[in-house]
């Protein structure tokens, strides 16, 4: 598959809080695929899991500043490192530690001074993100869920039918009922009801189609309402983060290991 299609991976090291309980949030209601890191000993794995990764480094706490210019400089030089898209968060606006960075070392993701504010940083994230294309031709980000985390029920004909969801985005999913069924394309499915890690979704949904491997169930493909609240759509978001989140830390933990 081209790389492009899935779009590239968007991560913070050491956040501030103002980013970890702010900004973050906007960028996945902007469908960024974006994650925390809390050890800057870990960039070296992420560089070596995914292609062209875009690591922001909060150059404030963790190291001193002359041990960050050391790091830093080696990512961007070292073989294994250097196809990473490098930039630095800070509250620090020195202007010749800006100068250093960005005509120097010419990280190619900034220096984002974070006393500009959270309205003015956010948006020059968001467009060094654009001008980096990260979204590629994705448009939504997908989370695979785990079946004891996301289930669903539905009235069908006087049954509460049963199922897994077994991956989801903020316009649809795809599931799989307990009970096998035969949908028709383009049903309505009114009041559909998705628990998600324990979060209660009521939403509507319409039958795309679905897929089917011998020897298993098939996988209906359902599309949210459009009509879906800002609410729900913002649940099924954080519930992705959350999922996605879990799956990267168990990732570089293992690797770190």
């Amino acid at each position: 598959m081209d790389a492009t299609a899935l779009g590239k991976k968007v991560f913070f090291v050491n956040p501030h809080s103002v980013i970890e309980n702010k900004l973050i949030q906007e960028l996945i209601n902007r469908e960024y695929e974006v994650y925390l890191i809390k050890d800057h000993r870990k960039i070296e794995s992420i560089c070596e899991f995914f292609t062209d990764p875009v690591i922001f480094i909060n150059i404030d706490e963790g190291l001193v500043e002359s041990e960050w210019e050391i790091l830093i400089r080696s990512l961007m030089e070292k073989e294994s490192t250097r196809h990473s898209r490098i930039g630095i968060v800070t509250y620090n606006d020195n202007s010749l530690l800006s100068r250093k960075y960005l005509m120097d070392i010419m990280v190619p993701c900034g220096y984002i001074k974070l006393k500009l504010g959270l309205n003015d940083s956010t948006e020059i994230i968001i467009k060094t993100l654009e001008a980096n294309e990260v979204k590629g031709k994705r448009r939504y980000v997908r989370a695979t869920c785990h079946p004891d985390d996301a289930k669903f029920n539905v009235p069908i004909s006087d049954r509460i039918e049963k199922g897994y969801i077994v991956d989801i985005s903020s316009v649809g999913m795809a599931v799989q009922f307990e009970s096998n069924l035969n949908l028709l394309k383009n049903s309505f499915l009114p009041d559909v009801q998705l628990k998600l890690k324990g979060i209660l979704i009521n939403i509507s949904v319409v039958v795309l189609g679905f897929r089917e491997i011998e020897g298993e169930k098939k996988t209906y493909l359902l599309m949210f309402d459009s009509r879906i609240s800002k609410i729900n759509k913002m649940k099924i978001r954080k519930y992705i983060h959350r999922t996605l989140q879990q799956n990267m830390e168990r990732k570089l933990n293992f690797q770190y290991a």
